[in-house]
């Protein structure tokens, strides 16, 4: 009876799993060996990320380079030349045209903020609300642009420990990124083969044709949403431009930026452009709208079939879910990394999957040609 509980399967895993819950119960008691190792990944966080966001974006250029004959060092430094006339350009061009349609949205926002109080006192007066007081409700939630400058300010000096170290972490980012990048389009193309060195020779090329489908997921969504975003952005503000929307290039960059986010995205970058026209000008609302619409529609059905395709092959609710999920566990980091983090992971469960189905194919064809058993197990 002991020998069957010991071969059974819910006995396996049952054991499996109090190991598993007593190594957590342990590890968590333990924190105070693991907390400087979380430090030390938390501060290399931010310039790795930033520095592998810019490695796919720049590392096809490398090799374009490459195929003129030019050495791979020399054609990294042509690159991070251009990246930094790239930023310098837009430096001098691109943040005070931002700063100054910024500074101008800040004054009249008062202006904005009565045009929503007229507004919502216009809709108190509708028989609709007759038999409501709909304006003591309103008195009392005081949207009023001076209330909601207050109420910011008070949170901005709540919450100026939590500024100064953005800004502290920022200027890491800064100074660290680009070192880290240097090395990673100088040497990328060896991390396969130095990893190779140290697994098992029967595993090799099984883990190195993993890594690769990883690297090629990351490229294709990295590169293919960084022209999308391009895109959007771009075409956005052209188009608000043309239909006379104030801070039209402001709201093409916003919407260009959220554009990262799947599918939610598109409308939370047309809500700024539409929560500034849309009480004074609903016309122009409405032509917001269709702006979107169009950018949204040459997006879809040409530039994402053709700068990222089907590689991701993720379904919209598995989107959602994740987007959710994501956001709910890191907030607005989560939100942006939620999908690619998916995708490696789907990557890494398939492939590992197909290695298991090939494995025991392998077992069945040796069991029928008569192998010893201890060549099965090889």
């Amino acid at each position: 009876m002991f020998e069957r509980l010991r071969q059974s399967k819910l006995f396996f895993w049952s054991a499996e799993l109090l190991v598993i819950a007593t190594l957590i119960f342990v590890s968590s008691k333990i924190n105070f060996i693991f907390e400087p190792i979380g430090t030390f990944f938390s501060t290399l966080f931010a310039p790795v990320l930033v520095a592998g966001f810019l490695y796919y974006i720049l590392n096809p250029i490398v090799n374009l380079l490459m195929k003129t004959k030019m050495k791979r060092t020399f054609a990294v430094f042509v690159v991070l030349l251009l990246l930094l006339l790239a930023i310098i350009l837009i430096l001098v061009s691109v943040i005070p045209k931002l700063a100054s349609q910024l500074s101008s949205l800040a004054s009249n926002m008062p202006a904005v903020f009565s045009s929503v109080e007229a507004w919502v006192y216009r809709m108190a007066e509708l028989p609709l609300f007759k038999d409501i007081d709909l304006t003591a409700y309103i008195e009392k939630l005081d949207i009023s642009y001076g209330n909601i400058i207050q109420q910011f300010l008070s949170g901005l000096s709540n919450s100026l420990g939590s500024i100064v170290s953005t800004v502290a972490s920022t200027t890491i980012v800064i100074f660290t990124a680009p070192f880290i990048l240097f090395y990673m389009l100088k040497d990328g193309d060896r991390l396969v083969p130095g990893i190779k060195r140290f697994l098992p020779e029967n595993r090799q090329e099984s883990i190195s044709e993993l890594l690769q489908k990883i690297n090629k997921t990351l490229a294709n969504y990295i590169s293919g949403q960084a022209i999308e975003c391009l895109f959007v952005g771009t075409f956005t503000a052209i188009g608000y431009s043309l239909i006379g929307v104030r801070y039209a290039f402001l709201f093409g960059v916003i919407a260009g930026f959220t554009n990262l986010i799947p599918y939610l995205g598109p409308y939370l970058g047309l809500a700024p452009a539409v929560f500034v026209t849309v009480f004074d000008e609903p016309i122009k609302a409405v032509f917001c709208c269709i702006v979107v619409l169009i950018v949204q529609q040459i997006d879809g059905n040409i530039i994402y079939p053709n700068v990222i395709g089907k590689s991701l092959k993720i379904h919209p609710l598995t989107i959602i879910i994740v987007l959710l999920v994501a956001g709910n566990l890191a907030g607005l980091l989560g939100i942006f990394l939620g999908v690619p983090f998916y995708a490696i992971l789907k990557t890494i469960v398939f492939h590992v999957m197909g290695m298991i189905r090939e494995s025991k194919s392998e077992k069945i064809v040796l069991t029928e040609k008569g192998k010893e058993p201890t060549i099965l197990e090889k």
